[in-house]
């Protein structure tokens, strides 16, 4: 009987071996340790950033401070904001999603912004629709992002406590590339808990 269960267990831990694609995890991992290393990754912070909508950047543009409780929850003031796009995308660019349970990756064709080749990676399970993610191959570092009905492109990185995190990002419609919306990080807190005047 022993010996059957353990033939069994190593079926099913071939089966799911089998499944993973060693492409996508060892990219995951370049891009996790030119982050700074998992552990060190944004989960609960608070950032103060300037944004404006338009086909140009402004200056000063809407300043905002937001409290961000990766992958569920963002505080604008006290108001949590309920089922919004951004929480997915700020996921996303903190490279969270990258280590849930949920997510299944995988790795995809190439892409080239700004004459600058891309690997991509594109994320389901834990999303829908798919999320693509695409990284200099140079530097690991994310550059362009697929989701819905728009196209982000980062620029600009700073290092803070321990990890690396996109500074600026122009968000464009998908199906013209007309730019429509830009936001950029002023300052980065780590959290080690959530403020007390906060409620999930």
């Amino acid at each position: 009987m022993r010996y059957v269960v353990m033939i069994f267990a190593l079926g099913i831990i071939s089966e799911s071996t089998a499944l993973a694609d060693p492409n996508a995890d060892a990219q995951v991992k370049k891009v996790l340790a030119a982050a700074g290393g998992r552990e060190q990754l944004l989960t609960r912070f608070r950032m103060q950033e300037r944004f404006n909508s338009g086909t140009e950047r402004k200056s000063p543009g809407t300043l905002r401070t937001s409290v961000i409780e990766s992958p569920k929850f963002w505080w604008v003031g006290t108001r949590e904001r309920g089922k919004e796009p951004a929480k997915v995308t700020t996921w996303a660019w903190t490279l969270g999603i990258l280590t849930h349970d949920d997510s299944q990756i995988a790795v995809i064709p190439d892409v080239t912004e700004n004459d600058m080749p891309l690997a991509g990676l594109r994320v389901t399970g834990s999303v829908d629709p798919p999320l693509d993610m695409y990284f200099d191959k140079t530097t690991q570092r994310l550059v362009r992002m697929d989701w819905s009905n728009d196209i982000y492109v980062f620029g600009e990185y700073r290092e803070y406590d321990g990890t690396v995190y996109p500074v600026k990002c122009t968000m464009y419609k998908r199906k013209t590339r007309k730019p429509w919306f830009h936001h950029e990080i002023i300052k980065m807190e780590r959290l080690a808990e959530l403020p007390e005047n906060l409620k999930r």
